[in-house]
């Protein structure tokens, strides 16, 4: 099992391990969603490896911090991230989207050791997340709630409907992050339906807001711990990211949304990773 809680270095080697791994099993699969997944991958990254108060032993421990990937199907960096903790033996990576696995296309917390909510369409993990946050105050327990919501999932109203409970409740125990790489999967995001000024639309909402590079792992690793310390009302972290984050042909490219790499496309992405990770 991965030593936890990792320095800054050894959350980059790990995130390096993990987009190898996304790589990996959506080339396997033949399907799936490496845009997105590789985007989010650093701060999945922080979180099981640095922040997050988890036990891979005992997966539904009451006193556990939650985590909600709304962008479900991102998928694929949640299960390398679990597989990497301790969640559940590495070889059912492999095993992506096939008929039987425990890991489908988009997470099922009934089937999958570490998922919290079954996601799939979008906009509605953060009112989960919410929910989770309001009966820990209840249970008067002293976990987190961390939620990844995607741009283009911001076009949800369900997402600002969310963002006033949060605030109204007042909720310092629930942290959202937005993966803003500007890519959704018809378009960009500002193109097809605009968010901007998107933190400012999040202030006025009442949340406490961040704005960050989501690939400097000491600014990930900074923000993050700083939410969870937060007292008074909920953080928003706005994570200015790239879809298909460091594979070179999947940057910034929107048709890396939801498009499996070929066998000679997955070896070039592989060698790109372990080679920019050999020169961080």
């Amino acid at each position: 099992m991965a030593k936890v809680p990792m320095s800054v270095d050894e959350l980059k080697a790990m995130a390096a391990t993990i987009r190898c791994d996304i790589i990996e099993m959506i080339c396997t699969a033949e399907a799936g969603h490496p845009g997105g997944s590789l985007s989010a991958t650093d701060i999945v990254t922080a979180l099981y490896f640095r922040l997050m108060n988890i036990d891979p032993a005992n997966p539904r421990w009451p006193d556990r911090d939650r985590f909600i990937l709304s962008k479900g199907h991102a998928c694929p960096v949640w299960y390398a991230a679990l597989a990497e903790r301790g969640f559940f033996a590495k070889s059912h990576l492999g095993t992506l989207r096939r008929l039987g696995s425990i890991l489908q296309g988009h997470p099922d917390m009934n089937k999958v050791p570490g998922i919290d909510m079954t996601a799939g369409s979008l906009g509605q993990g953060l009112s989960v997340g919410i929910g989770m946050a309001l009966a820990g105050r209840l249970q008067k327990k002293d976990y987190h709630v961390w939620v990844i919501i995607g741009d283009g999932e911001s076009q949800e109203g369900s997402i600002w409907e969310a963002a006033m409970s949060a605030a109204k409740w007042k909720l310092d125990n629930i942290t959202a992050i937005l993966d803003r790489n500007n890519l959704q999967n018809d378009w960009h995001v500002d193109e097809l339906m605009p968010i901007e000024p998107v933190a400012d639309k999040w202030r006025a909402f009442g949340w406490h807001v961040v704005d960050i590079d989501g690939h400097d792992m000491a600014a990930v690793v900074a923000a993050l711990e700083d939410a969870k310390e937060r007292k008074g009302g909920p953080t928003l972290i706005l994570a200015r990211t790239v879809k298909g984050k460091g594979v070179s042909y999947m940057e910034n490219v929107c048709e890396w949304h939801g498009k499996a790499p070929c066998k000679e496309e997955a070896d070039q992405a592989l060698e790109e990773i372990r080679r920019c990770s050999c020169e961080q």
